[in-house]
């Protein structure tokens, strides 16, 4: 079968036209200056490639891995700075492919310039346990910086992830103003944050978000290059926006340039190679190409169509374009020219390599001061020194949780220069600011050494960001907004679970207690489907002490490393706005029990009727309903639950100290929903929670009238008692849990 390259002029018709014309295929190499014949014929190999895997798999996302093989073989084999044989190198550029349902375009160029995945990888793509799933997964594939799936996450993500090179820019030059991260006496290249993204990146909210903060910060590090195709599943991207985005980005501060198609329909790598180096090049702002291309192109049948966006293209599509591209009709064929000359990548990248290192070692020798406080500055956290650093809280104080982690903050932040955050514009109210920290800003307002980042009313951004500077790992990243807002956070904090990164939010305001803001302000769902989320460890602490042993905890995990007992993963820290009393426990029992998740905090080593559980500020609320108890003849044990995950790792022989089987009668104490508890309340249990909406009054008021009250504890804890046939018993616990388990 034999058919011409087609070709598509630079205004697209609607996906329902015909397909384009034909033009001669002598038209595929005309006018290439900046690729070589080998590379075309690399490209060609990597589209059959991208075409192979998703006939293989019955399932994948052709299109646009068709039509991108040119950006991703310029990208891999003449901008990004990379060493396929050290994919951790940390002088690296990282790479984002946002669009992560074009996953096979990444995976392609990752076997053909040698990191270690080979064509048994591609032919198993989107199958168990292989190394190619269907979206890109960090941790799992050698050279994927991050996972992607949920668009806009990609770009957004990356704007992280270029403040925290551009932080560490500022390690190198003193936050002086230098573009290549030059510093007197050396020069260590800069690093670069390179981003593939389709439409629908652009069109989700999170990328406005991104946006805008990435102009406000200068990020001249970041290159995002948009595939202007103009093609979604339903249809034209004319069907759902009208927008000139790239008149928006322009508007954000950004160094935009669009580049048009080639002559035959391809990408036109001559104007696409000269934009990427002005990219790379222009200083004080981060820059959007946008690029037109033909979705599919150069399959006869497909190019231009929906369809070709997540569906195999068929045998006769595939053998029809590889006849186009002149390329082996057998499946997963990759000559060994093409190999050898794709895999020149490695010879290049370990002389980059070589030279950063070279570069490094002469800026330390140079600069031995500030080459130690780098090194100092970016090094694991050390959970004895965040320990030492900590404050002690006086039993019996009263102190608001946000309060109490806003000390820790200031505390940390002394002994752990790592230590970076923000809020999205509660600093205030969150008590996340680094007081005399300074506020991150571009290297032209001398700001690179801040510690406040100032992130807006951009929730959704300000997370994905988060997720960035992690993945970079020189800073132990933190921020805050109100518990109830974390709702906008969701898609970020689901990418962090899965990816395993150590961010810690800070969410006060964490219940009706907050008061009069009412119910659109009152969290009553959120710990509930929070804790949902597997891999997001939440931490509601009942007093001040807790506070600090949970910011030591998830310190502690987040410095273990990948190889820890227990992975890191990220934190929420749910803080009461009230002041609460500091209850009478040792600190380093508060410290052990809150790392395991509860502990006894009132009857341990006595016999109990009923056991309390409770977290936060409702700790205290069982405490009193304890006492009235007591006053009947009853024995209570109380205990806080600061996180259900922490505690569920915890061996059995721990859980049933804490929580002795034998004791049925049991209440769970809580200012928001029940949902959940009931694996540790059991069919006898009671629960005394809010399972409606909240009201505006006074915070006494509003947990009066939501029944968080001695007087319900007390009848859930006698039903509880009826229920379990124990009521009066006093003995039917064992006393197994003792110091072990946290006694007061």
């Amino acid at each position: 079968m034999t058919a011409a390259i087609p070709t598509q002029p630079p205004t697209q018709p609607p996906a329902s036209s015909p397909a384009p014309s034909p033009a001669p295929s002598s038209s595929r190499t005309s006018g290439r200056s900046v690729l070589g014949a080998a590379d075309h014929r690399a490209i060609a190999v990597a589209r059959a490639l991208a075409m192979d895997a998703v006939e293989s798999a019955g399932s994948g996302h052709p299109g646009t891995a068709l039509a991108l093989a040119p950006v991703a073989h310029l990208l891999f084999q003449r901008h990004i700075r990379h060493d396929p044989a050290d994919a951790a190198w940390e002088g690296r550029d990282r790479f984002v492919l946002s669009c992560g349902h074009a996953s096979i375009l990444q995976y392609t160029q990752l076997h053909l310039t040698g990191y270690g995945l080979e064509v048994d990888d591609l032919r198993r793509f989107r199958q168990l346990g292989s190394l190619t799933p269907g979206h890109p997964e960090l941790g799992h594939t050698t050279g994927v910086e991050m996972t992607t799936g949920p668009l806009g996450q990609g770009v957004a993500t990356a704007v992280g992830m270029a403040m925290a090179l551009k932080r560490d820019e500022g390690r190198f030059t003193g936050g002086v103003d230098a573009h290549d991260g030059s510093s007197a006496g050396s020069a260590v290249p800069a690093r670069t944050v390179w981003v593939v993204c389709s439409d629908g990146d652009l069109q989700e909210g999170i990328s406005y978000e991104a946006g805008a903060l990435a102009g406000r910060h200068g990020l001249d590090n970041l290159v995002v290059v948009w595939d202007d195709n103009s093609i979604q599943i339903e249809g034209s991207t004319d069907l759902t926006t009208r927008e000139d985005t790239a008149a928006r980005f322009t508007a954000q501060g950004w160094f935009v340039r669009t580049v048009g198609l080639g002559a035959d329909g391809d990408i036109d790598t001559d104007a696409l190679d000269a934009a990427l180096s002005a990219a790379r090049a222009h200083e004080g702002r981060p820059s959007l190409i946008v690029l037109k291309s033909q979705i599919a192109w150069p399959a006869p049948n497909a190019v231009n169509t929906p369809a070709s966006h997540g569906a195999p293209l068929g045998a006769a599509e595939v053998a029809a374009t590889k006849a186009l591209l002149g390329v082996a009709e057998e499946p997963f064929t990759v000559p060994a020219d093409v190999l050898a000359h794709t895999r020149a990548a490695l010879g290049r990248g370990a002389e980059l390599h070589r030279a950063w290192d070279e570069a490094l070692a002469e800026w330390a020798a140079a600069h031995p001061a500030r080459a130690a406080a780098r090194e100092r500055a970016i090094r694991p956290v050390d959970a004895a020194e965040a320990a030492a650093a900590l404050p002690v809280f006086e039993p019996g104080a009263e102190i608001a949780p946000r309060d109490a982690s806003g000390q820790v903050i200031q505390a940390l932040a002394e002994a752990l220069p790592r230590l970076w955050g923000g809020s999205a514009d509660l600093g205030d109210s969150n008590r996340t600011t680094i007081k005399n920290g300074g506020s991150f800003l571009p290297a032209a307002e001398a700001g690179l050494s801040g510690r406040n980042i100032h992130w807006g009313v951009r929730e959704h951004a300000m997370a994905a960001a988060l997720n960035g500077i992690a993945i970079v790992g020189y800073d132990t990243p933190f921020a805050g907004t109100f518990l109830v807002f974390s709702d906008y956070e969701r898609p970020s904090l689901r990418l962090a679970s899965l990816m395993g990164l150590p961010v810690v939010h800070v969410w006060s305001h964490d219940s009706v207690a907050l008061g009069a803001d009412g119910p659109t302000h009152q969290p009553v769902e959120h710990l509930a489907s929070l804790r949902a989320m597997p891999g997001l460890s939440v931490v509601r602490p009942a007093d001040a002490a807790e506070t600090a042993a949970a910011w030591l905890s998830a310190l502690a995990r987040a410095g273990a490393g990948p190889s820890a007992a227990h992975r890191a993963g990220p934190v929420g820290l749910v803080l009461a706005r009230q002041a609460l009393p500091v209850l009478p426990t040792a600190t380093e029992a508060v410290r052990d029990g809150v790392a395991r998740g509860a502990y006894v905090v009132a009857g341990a080593g006595e016999t109990a009727d009923v056991i309390l559980l409770a977290s936060g500020s409702e700790v205290a609320l069982a405490l009193t309903g304890r006492a009235v108890l007591a006053e009947r003849g009853i024995a209570a044990r109380v205990v806080s639950v600061p996180c259900k995950d922490w505690f569920a790792e915890q061996d059995a022989a721990y859980r049933d100290a804490v929580l002795p089987p034998s004791v049925r009668a049991r209440v769970v104490v809580e200012a928001a929903s029940a949902f959940g508890w009931h694996d540790l309340i059991g069919d006898a249990g009671r629960a005394v929670t809010i399972d409606g909406f909240g009201l505006s009054a006074s915070a006494s008021d509003a947990m009066t009238a939501m029944g968080m009250t001695t007087d319900a504890v007390v009848a859930a804890a006698l039903e509880s008692l009826d229920v379990a046939g124990t009521a009066g018993t006093a003995g039917t616990a064992g006393t197994a849990a003792g110091t072990a388990a946290g006694s007061r």
